[in-house]
Formats: C-alpha cells, structure tokens, sequence
C-alpha cells in the first residue's frame, strides 16, 4: 500500500498566477506530439511541411481543449455547470472527456483535411500515432489532482487519496497512463510504420483505446453523481467507447479504397 505524496496541484506560483501541473502536462502532451509528427512527416512519401504541422497542432489544441471541457459538461455533470456557468472555464481544476476531446480533434482534422485538400483519413492516419503522448501525459495530470481514483482494493499496489478518504484504491489514473499512453503509442507507431489501408491507422487506434478504457473502468470508480448505468457495473466510460470500438473496427476491416 502507497499513500499519494500530495503534490501541490500548482507547479508554480507567480504572484497572482499560478501554473498548474494539469495544465503543463497538456503542454507536454501537445509539445510532444507537434515533435513527433516533424519526426514522422521525415519518413512519408508525401511529407508534410513544418508550417503545415504547425497549423495542425494549433487546431487539434483547440479541438481538444474545446471539444474535451463541452464533452465533460454534457456527458458527465451537465445540471452542475448549467448552474454554475462560470466554472465551465476552471479548466485548470480538471474536467475534461476524452470522448469529447476526440469529437473536437475529428471536427478540427476535418476542417484542417479540407483546407489543405488532404483529406480526412489522411490527416487522421498522420496524427494518430502521437495521440497517446497526451493521453498518457493527461493521465498524469489526473494522479496529481487526486481525481479519477480507482476503486477500494487490498492489493499491496493501492494508493491513498486523501481527496478519496482512508481505504486504498487502485490507481487507474497510472493504469490508463500505461495502458492508453505507453502501450497504446508503441503499438500504433510500431503499426504505422508500414504502408496501410487509408483509415487503418485510425481504426486501430479507435479499437485500442475504447479497449483499454472499457476494461480499467472496471477498476476505476465511477461518477459519483452519475453511478452504475447498468447492470451494476456499466459506467458512461464504457458506454461511450462502445461506438468507438465499432467504427474502429469498421475502418480497419473494410476494403480500403486507398492506401497509404
């Protein structure tokens, strides 16, 4: 059993300002990403320039932060902010859903796709390997917030959160930071490495993560305010990666029509 060190959720405090661990870890999600599409765009047979991949990575940062804080407001606590509008803007305290972060990067990718006449899945394809270095650093983020906590266990791997009261819980937060950062990056940078059908890359993109998130819920605690939806155990995480699962399957098992 570990007790939680108690991080500071500020990093640094500036007088009045106050840079928070949260925040900086989406900071090196996004710096990480934007070096490694430079990284990737060098071994493509249609490169992408460093202005290009630039202007990418500024869409997908207001995709996600954007897409990830509406989709945790309408997903998971809607009543709250709805009477608190205000604090739809604290998004330095936590609050953001993955679901909807994708919705707003597949919006984002979308209309970059079409401004540069790409295409969607090409841009997609191109993108989604370096999509785990956030989820991962994100996840991080989480475990110093004391947020996200994982559900009682007597495993001598669980942690206290004081934030979670005395009992240790499973830290799912690490175990989705292994899961959808480390595991989920090598296995889409090992598998885009080589030419695949347009759209395949983000397939199994789609099917991994909704695979990994729908089994550590099971270990995750769910939303106090919104419980079990189901049958004693579906939780609003699984269900929404059911749909990503499907589709992802779709895109990697249909017949291409192009490839890469």
């Amino acid at each position: 059993m570990f007790v939680h060190p108690g991080i500071d959720p500020v990093a640094i405090h500036l007088g009045p300002l106050s840079v928070h661990w949260y925040g900086l870890m989406y900071l090196v999600g996004f710096v990480g990403a934007w070096w490694l599409l430079l990284y990737r765009t060098g071994n493509m047979t249609a490169p992408w320039g460093r202005q290009e991949v630039g202007d990418l990575v500024f869409y997908a940062v207001i995709g996600v932060i954007a897409g990830g804080r509406l989709g945790y407001i309408l997903f998971y606590n809607p009543a709250y902010y709805f009477s608190h509008p205000i604090e739809i803007f604290y998004v330095w305290t936590g609050g953001m859903s993955f679901h909807g972060g994708l919705l707003g990067v597949i919006i984002a990718m979308a209309w970059f796709g079409r401004m540069t006449g790409r295409g969607f899945f090409a841009v997609a394809d191109f993108v989604a390997p370096v999509v785990p270095v956030g989820l991962g650093a994100g996840r991080i983020g989480n475990f110093i917030n004391q947020e996200l906590w994982g559900r009682v266990t007597d495993g001598p791997w669980g942690v206290v959160f004081p934030a979670g009261g005395p009992l240790p819980r499973h830290p799912s937060q690490l175990y989705e930071a292994g899961l959808e950062g480390v595991v989920l990056f090598v296995l889409l940078w090992w598998y885009s490495s080589k030419p695949r059908a347009r759209g395949a890359v983000s397939g199994l993109f789609l099917v991994l993560y909704s695979m990994f998130r729908f089994l550590v819920e099971f270990v995750r605690e769910p939303d106090a305010h919104l419980g079990f939806l189901a049958f004693e155990w579906l939780t609003m995480g699984q269900l929404l990666s059911v749909p990503m699962f499907l589709f992802g399957a779709w895109l990697m098992f249909r017949k291409p029509a192009l490839a890469n």
